[in-house]
């Protein structure tokens, strides 16, 4: 199970079906060990000796929490290794594509041997293209994007600038659809059935040291129907440590008394916009001829 700075790629997709996906990179593994002698050679699951491989030197992650590698060996120890590495040949060794961390607590469990699937170097560059063309597809979801950029991040070393590169994107972009990933799973779940938008998942990303406050704010939007401000706003009077509840539902609103009298006098909406520092009064004109008006009123006023 591949566990990446974003999480397991396997807990996202969980109770998911993968139908904006394709095959992608499940296309590497079967789905059955024992199904695997009615495949083609080159999809068989091999046992090769532990020292016979290497570490993927570009891999991505240079640390492997020893805990973690100890709690997974006694998992391999009673259970093995469910899944089977992927690699890569290079001569009489073979590279590690994916699995470094099942191959490291092998060896801490004593296997001699694991399971693996070796794939050519030519193969490899064809599922990665692949891959590549399913993120670019437009029907695909911010999640599906996610899940897809993070896959060609942990399983072919790629990375997020080199990512950004292929696609035509900026990195900072693509950093910020593979963060999606860090969401709540009920905030996962509003957003793939599009009962947020992704510009409330970025807000709600915002509260990560904070549980409590992004599963309320995460009501709120489903509730009020926020728009994306207003739910910065939330996020901004929280960190600026407004703690009432009644404090900080004020500085979302974005109507108050003051601006309903104003509003019914200029006969026109007229909204505030509360911002970390301050904020701004919005009156709302329909043509030039419309702010001419206004403008006149006021300066009579």
């Amino acid at each position: 199970m591949v566990r990446g700075a974003y999480g397991t790629i396997e807990e996202h997709m969980a109770g998911k079906q993968q139908t904006g996906l394709g095959r992608g990179f499940d296309s590497l593994l079967p789905t059955a060990f024992d199904s695997t002698i009615l495949v083609e050679e080159n999809e068989r699951i091999q046992k090769l000796a532990v020292e016979l491989l290497d570490a993927n030197p570009d891999q991505p992650r240079q640390h492997f929490d020893q805990i973690a590698l100890q709690e997974l060996a006694q998992s391999i120890e009673q259970y093995g290794i469910v899944q089977p590495l992927v690699v890569s040949p290079e001569g009489t060794r073979y590279r590690i594509i994916a699995g470094e961390r099942r191959w490291r607590a092998a060896q801490i469990a004593g296997l001699k041997q694991v399971p693996a699937i070796v794939r050519t170097s030519k193969e490899l560059e064809q599922l990665e293209i692949s891959i590549i063309e399913n993120v670019q597809r437009v029907d695909l979801s911010a999640l599906e994007q996610a899940v897809s950029l993070e896959r060609l991040h942990q399983q072919f070393s790629t990375p997020y600038d080199e990512i950004a590169k292929r696609l035509g994107k900026a990195h900072s972009t693509v950093v910020n659809i593979v963060r999606l990933l860090q969401l709540p799973d009920d905030a996962k779940l509003a957003l793939r059935e599009k009962q947020i938008s992704e510009g409330h998942a970025r807000q709600i990303l915002a509260l990560k040291n904070s549980p409590e406050k992004q599963a309320e704010l995460l009501k709120l939007i489903i509730a009020n129907g926020w728009s994306v401000r207003q739910a910065e706003r939330y996020v901004t009077s929280h960190k600026e440590g407004v703690g009432e509840h009644d404090a900080t539902h004020e500085r979302v609103q974005t109507e108050t008394p003051a601006t309903k009298l104003l509003s019914k006098r200029l006969a026109t909406p007229v909204h505030v916009k509360r911002m970390a520092h301050g904020g701004r009064l919005e009156i709302t004109f329909r043509d030039d001829d419309h702010l001419q008006t206004l403008l006149s009123t006021l300066e009579n006023n």
